[in-house]
């Protein structure tokens, strides 16, 4: 999969981890500090992939929710735009160092797809794919928390390709690779399963307040 991405790219962020590039060793606290530990605030929204931006109009696209559910579905743009509309204004921030304040996300919460699918008791983890063949991983009760959404919308303007249009996973709580671009299938999982940046040296869980950038 890897010569289908930016190899150059894909070898100089392993090469950040093995190094342990912007780390401070310090911890932040998000009930106290905005600004995760390592971050700059930035004004723009810096566009950051593999080198693959993948176009799938709303016609085309298509969510599966599968694994360890009641009720697997597929959704289409219409099947998505009748669950309940979500909107929620929040900081992102990036492994590369960079934070965003104040960006009005809107989509579907969480939530809703939960009543939808209604996930059996043993998924303890959440797998994602995307249409360019990205892949990541949060745990369950990461991805349900009530912050996290799937987003068809940033400012009012429909997500733009190049940030995950169609729609994109949302989670605030994590650093941004997290946040699944172009997603096509979210997988309830009873076992963990690293992502593409996960087994390329960075930390499975992501926590910026506790710079969580890199594996140990």
């Amino acid at each position: 999969m890897i010569g289908r991405f930016k190899e150059k790219l894909v070898r100089s962020k392993e090469k950040w981890a093995e190094e342990g590039r912007l780390l401070t060793g310090e911890a932040g606290d998000p009930a106290r500090d905005r600004l995760p530990p390592g971050q700059r605030k930035v004004d723009g929204w810096p566009v950051l992939d593999l080198g693959l931006q993948p176009e799938i109009g709303r016609e085309e696209m298509r969510l599966s929710i599968d694994g360890l559910v009641e009720n697997p579905v597929t959704l289409d743009w219409a099947a998505l735009a009748a669950l309940p509309p979500f909107s929620q204004t929040v900081d992102i921030h990036c492994v590369t160092a960079w934070s965003r304040y104040d960006n009005r996300f809107d989509g579907v919460a969480v939530a809703d797809l939960v009543r939808l699918v209604r996930p059996k008791p043993e998924a303890k983890f959440v797998l994602f794919e995307a249409h360019d063949g990205y892949t990541t991983n949060l745990k369950r009760a990461i991805f349900e928390d009530e912050t996290a959404m799937l987003a068809t919308h940033w400012e009012g303007e429909p997500l733009s390709r190049d940030h995950g249009g169609p729609l994109r996973v949302v989670v605030p709580k994590k650093y941004f690779w997290k946040s699944a671009k172009w997603v096509k299938r979210i997988t309830y999982s009873a076992e963990d399963k690293p992502g593409f940046w996960e087994v390329r040296g960075y930390h499975n869980e992501g926590d910026p307040w506790r710079e969580e950038r890199y594996q140990d």
